[in-house]
């Protein structure tokens, strides 16, 4: 006889051991599946919901491009016939670049310089996201801008012909 039959205390210890190293990783594979599969559905919500935002800031950056080049066609005809100056009506560009935000559905400011020869404009919105409302976030801010800088000449602005 052998030690391990003779004794069943030595033997009982061993078969708990073995019991155990049979049964002891049941489910550790489904709690890896599980924690991979929520940083994966993480991951690709953080890809969807930022390229969504930058397509959404794209949007306003162009808007606001559109809405300050429709603003800079509100030139003060009074100076530009006599060759005074060609530089926008303040009120008018203002209302036409807003007239164009209001047309496509966007907010923004509209701003001229004090001597009519730029014009800025800011749109503001927002993104609604798709997948972070499971983290709390439900949309993100998006902004765009553009600047609209009214020139005379043929090729290049006056200041840069070399006469």
């Amino acid at each position: 006889m052998t030690l391990l039959q003779a004794c069943p205390r030595t033997r009982r210890p061993r078969q708990w051991w073995a019991r155990r190293a049979q049964w002891g990783d049941r489910g550790g594979v489904t709690v890896f599946v599980a924690v991979c599969t929520l940083a994966l559905i993480g991951i690709i919500g953080v890809a969807v919901d930022g390229g969504g935002t930058l397509r959404a800031t794209e949007r306003a950056d162009f808007l606001a491009g559109e809405a300050a080049r429709a603003g800079g066609q509100a030139i003060d005809p009074a100076q530009a016939i006599t060759g005074t100056a060609i530089v926008v009506t303040p009120q008018d560009a203002q209302a036409a670049a807003q007239a164009y935000l209001h047309s496509a559905g966007a907010t923004g400011t509209v701003t001229v310089s004090s001597d009519g020869t730029q014009l800025t404009v800011t749109v503001t919105g927002s993104y609604t996201t798709t997948f972070l409302p499971a983290l709390g976030i439900g949309s993100m801010p998006v902004t765009g801008h553009a600047t609209a800088t009214l020139l005379h000449g043929v090729t290049a602005p006056d200041e840069e012909v070399g006469h």
